[in-house]
């Protein structure tokens, strides 16, 4: 059945180097390059992130870093990472990060155990806590603020 031209070519393709996708013309077939990943530049650890078309109520938590561009209601606890809600994220709800970054809309108490930035585009209604805060020219706050030092911060308040 199997002769040795059949096993010869068998050997040929599993040993055949991956096509790349500069080999392949963008014409005839589908990119086989992946799209770039957000990534958390503190620690290049990857991070997750929720789309414009996504709409998420509840909780959410974990241990990685999350990037919003899509609607979250309820609260986001992830204690050791970066929150970024992006210039589509709408975020109705209590969040607790290590950093937190503002480019579309927050309505919720902020507790960033290092930092929180609110850029020129975003809005914050609500009470922030952190070590250090910045409001860029233009950016939108309406709540408190209570600046902590990093031995003073505690998830509960």
């Amino acid at each position: 059945m199997w002769s040795q031209n059949n096993q010869q070519d068998t050997r040929q393709l599993l040993t055949r180097p991956p096509v790349s996708s500069s080999s392949v013309s963008s014409d005839s077939a589908p990119s086989l390059v992946r799209p770039p990943q957000p990534a958390d530049a503190a620690n290049g650890n990857h991070s997750a992130a929720i789309g414009k078309s996504l709409v998420i109520k509840g909780e959410v938590s974990g241990s990685e870093s999350l990037y919003i561009d899509g609607k979250v209601e309820g609260s986001i606890n992830l204690p050791g990472n970066r929150v970024t809600v992006g210039s589509n994220g709408q975020v109705n709800a209590t969040v607790t990060a290590r950093e937190v970054i503002v480019q579309g809309k927050i309505v919720g108490n902020v507790n960033a155990s290092d930092s929180l930035k609110v850029h020129s585009e975003g809005s914050l209604t609500g009470d922030a806590v952190a070590q250090r805060i910045n409001l860029e020219d233009g950016a939108f706050f309406k709540g408190k603020i209570d600046i902590r030092g990093s031995g003073q911060f505690t998830e509960g308040d």
